[in-house]
């Protein structure tokens, strides 16, 4: 594997940054400065996959935290991590993972087992603190 051009690296922290929202092969080829054709063979070269790929494994690997962590419905799950399809999120993820996004959360223990405070403490004391700067400057 060759070492990627710095504008190539742009465009995939650009995906790693943001993969949550609706980004192109064009958006990411906005931000290498190249064209979108000449933009997706230089990146498959450098990384070894199509920046498409690389953006769907990258939102792949974001919901398979998501499932394993939380306790959010896996529609939310998927469109939290840019997807815009329940059924192609499915069958990508089983694609990648073996599983269907639901067999595969229940294959780790529930999510609530990860909090070792009462819940009614972490509601309290996870919420914000809606001060001001002179208020927080005063305590």
């Amino acid at each position: 594997m060759q070492p990627a051009a710095r504008h190539l690296l742009r465009a995939k922290d650009l995906a790693d940054a943001r993969y949550f929202e609706p980004l192109t092969v064009a958006d990411l080829a906005a931000a290498a400065a190249l064209s979108p054709a000449h933009f997706s063979r230089e990146f498959k070269r450098a990384f070894g996959e199509a920046p498409h790929q690389y953006l769907l494994t990258r939102r792949l690997e974001r919901a398979a935290a998501l499932l394993r962590n939380t306790d959010r419905s896996v529609t939310d799950i998927c469109f939290a991590v840019g997807l815009g399809s329940l059924g192609s999120f499915t069958t990508s993820f089983r694609r990648v993972y073996g599983a269907s996004p639901g067999d595969y959360r229940d294959s780790f223990p529930p999510a609530r087992r990860h909090i070792r405070i009462p819940g009614c403490v972490a509601q309290a004391y996870g919420r914000p603190q809606n001060r001001t700067f002179r208020e927080v400057a005063a305590s």
